[in-house]
């Protein structure tokens, strides 16, 4: 089995976020660097939005707004990357619900995806949060806030960033079901078909032998991104089971239960910790079209498993 066939869909357990979407996410696409803000991003007035837009394609979304103190920078090693979150009568957010060990994750991605970082920023007594980024390679980049504000709902901001230089754009690296980081090897195994929810595993290994002692990471053994070729739509996601909950290992395999609503290629990037240093395992996977009637889905209460989530986090 190849891995478009093998691995069509494991980028995602996206259907909760993206559902019919998908397509419309493509047509929307992100807003201009220089207007992060206001409703060009595709909300409504008063902060409402359709629920069909998926995660990381607005800076506004329900009355709360990502906006970068500024959105172009030079390259350089250590740039450092301000911002806030504001809420609808745009004063900054101070107060957030902790997820996965964090008050807020960020993602910045270059847009050909060929550099990708998963930081933590530090947030002020004012709403401000800054963290250093590593910016070597010019070109424009995707941010992506992802956070619960203290009585509100996970949400997912993107906001557009442009680092000024010589930019090289690469090629999206060809799907595969393996690959190598620092001495590791990450494999895929599992059957996803678009539409329904499937049960999928990243096996680790380091010289040929399975690693059993993964190191908890962010509340999980394994911390997933997946993004959208086309038009980076944003989901973040995380394995089934807990570590220390008597019945998850700690290795080799990390599960997922995703479902794949739509063919398309997609990017993943699976963080992993070993002896306390967390490696980034990179791939690339093709969804194939779901060329079967997929049979009708059973009442909820016969369900068995792990159900989609309706936001931009799972277990």
């Amino acid at each position: 089995m190849n891995a478009t066939t093998k691995f069509a869909g494991f980028a995602l357990g996206l259907a909760a976020v993206f559902g019919t979407a998908l397509a419309i996410g493509a047509a929307i696409g992100p807003e201009p660097a220089h207007d992060s803000t206001a409703h060009a991003d595709g909300a409504a007035p008063g902060g409402s939005r359709s629920a069909d837009v998926p995660g990381g394609m607005l800076a506004t979304d329900r009355g709360y707004t990502l906006r970068l103190d500024t959105t172009q920078t030079t390259a350089a090693p250590n740039v450092p990357l301000r911002f806030h979150i504001l809420n609808q009568d745009g004063a900054p957010v101070t107060r957030y619900v902790r997820s996965h060990d964090k008050d807020l994750h960020l993602i910045v991605v270059r847009r050909d995806m060929a550099a990708f970082q998963h930081v933590h920023p530090v947030l002020d007594g004012n709403g401000s949060w800054s963290v250093p980024l590593d910016l070597t390679r010019s070109g424009d980049y995707r941010v992506f806030a992802d956070f619960t504000p203290e009585g509100g709902d996970n949400l997912i901001l993107g906001a557009d960033l442009r680092v000024a230089g010589g930019y090289d754009p690469q090629p999206l690296p060809p799907a595969a079901t393996s690959t190598t980081v620092g001495g590791y090897t990450a494999t895929l195994d599992g059957s996803v078909i678009p539409g329904q929810a499937s049960k999928v595993t990243v096996s680790v290994q380091r010289e040929d032998k399975p690693v059993t002692d993964l190191q908890p990471y962010l509340g999980a053994y394994g911390h997933l991104v997946a993004l959208r070729a086309a038009d980076l739509a944003y989901l973040h996601v995380h394995p089934d089971g807990h570590p220390g909950d008597g019945v998850t290992a700690a290795g080799p395999g990390i599960t997922f239960y995703v479902t794949a609503p739509s063919a398309g290629d997609y990017r993943l990037f699976l963080d992993f910790q070993h002896e306390d240093v967390v490696r980034t395992a990179e791939f690339t996977v093709t969804v194939a079209p779901n060329t079967t009637t997929p049979a009708a889905e059973p009442a909820r209460a016969e369900q068995s498993g792990p159900q989609p989530v309706p936001s931009g986090h799972g277990h």
